[in-house]
């Protein structure tokens, strides 16, 4: 493909996400948004620097998404199919890539999503690159890992019911996550504190894909119920979005789903700008606090550039879910367990995991 003709697929790419309901996390707005707010929860020793590429930060905290249809491998970060082992699964599944590997296979883990071992993965990384002083990969990595920590506080994102066309309601995953944030984000409260030092970084992310995950029933319910109640001929309305006339749904329907909800994405986007300032801030403390000021003058970052790939542009489509058999440990299935019996994980502390250098094996 040519330079001309690649120039031309991307700018209709970007057209058709400006004008479409995005089907991304939080969808661009919302990612930009959070990376961005998160910086102004970081300490002294660290505000100056990433201030000072603020831009940066928040402007590829989509990066992400840009790769999604263009690297393999990619796509699975940004998910994880938890119902697809099996009822209450998200309590029991392995907190650790090999052992996860071991009991279901990393081609049935793929197939459902790595989200929480991938992002945890990508924390470790931000560290080494802050122990090496390395600035472009500072900030490539931390507005990586921004966009992994926003994709698992999505409830959708941890389903295989992910755009509710299991249920009849095809479209809702862009309503939560980039519908109701782009009307409604600019009156939301993101003063969230300073960040914190997590103790247990890799359990806080299962965490929060465990509380991501017990809000799936209401996303869904609530909306149902409001689709029963709600006038249909006010249900959507049209709007210009790059130069075309799109449906999309209508202020009125959005706000009274937001008040069903009852604040729901307002708390989660909150969540989401906290973790991602503890997380930086932890990752920081691990690497030894190097001064992140004194990182000499490099070459201007360049902003990445991806080919969509043909076999991978209708992935994660209405098409590929709920098909196939569920994956199972050897020889058993997962035993169900409720919220109050949730199971409480030992694990080494994060300086032996540094040690051991974990990492997700190439896809083939």
């Amino acid at each position: 493909m040519g330079k001309f003709q690649l120039l031309l697929w991307c700018t209709l790419c970007l057209a058709l996400i400006a004008s479409s309901e995005p089907g991304y996390a939080w969808g661009f707005y919302a990612h930009k948004k959070i990376n961005r707010q998160a910086v102004f929860s970081l300490p002294p020793e660290m505000i100056g620097f990433f201030k000072a590429n603020i831009t940066y930060i928040t402007e590829n905290a989509v990066n992400p998404d840009r790769r999604r249809y263009a690297v393999k491998g990619e796509a699975e970060k940004h998910f994880l199919d938890a119902d697809a082992y099996g009822d209450s699964a998200i309590y029991l599944l392995p907190r650790y890539w090999s052992a996860a590997v071991e009991q279901y296979g990393e081609e049935h883990l793929r197939e459902h999503g790595i989200a929480p071992w991938s992002t945890y993965q990508t924390f470790l990384q931000l560290i080494r690159a802050m122990q090496a002083k390395d600035k472009k990969a500072i900030l490539r990595i931390s507005a990586d890992l921004g966009h992994y920590i926003g994709d698992i506080h999505v409830p959708l994102h941890t389903t295989m019911n992910y755009n509710g066309q299991l249920t009849g309601q095809y479209g809702i995953h862009g309503f939560w996550e980039s519908r109701i944030p782009e009307l409604l984000a600019e009156d939301y409260d993101f003063l969230i504190g300073k960040a914190d030092y997590l103790e247990q970084p890799q359990l806080a992310i299962w965490d929060a894909v465990i509380r991501s995950h017990e809000a799936v029933d209401s996303v869904l319910l609530f909306e149902k119920q409001l689709d029963a109640n709600f006038p249909q001929n006010k249900k959507f309305s049209f709007e210009e979005r790059g130069g075309i006339n799109t449906r999309v749904y209508s202020k009125g329907f959005t706000i009274a789903y937001h008040q069903a909800l009852q604040g729901q994405v307002e708390r989660q986007m909150r969540s989401t700008i906290k973790m991602v300032a503890d997380m930086w801030y932890t990752a920081w403390i691990l690497a030894g606090q190097p001064d992140l000021n004194n990182l000499g003058d490099q070459a201007p970052l360049e902003e990445e550039e991806h080919e969509p790939l043909e076999e991978l542009k209708n992935i994660r489509n209405e098409g590929d879910q709920g098909k196939g058999p569920i994956p199972t440990q050897k020889g058993k299935e997962l035993p169900v367990v409720t919220t109050s019996s949730r199971i409480q994980y030992s694990w080494p502390i994060l300086q032996r995991c540094l040690q051991i250098q974990p990492h997700l094996p190439p896809v083939a």
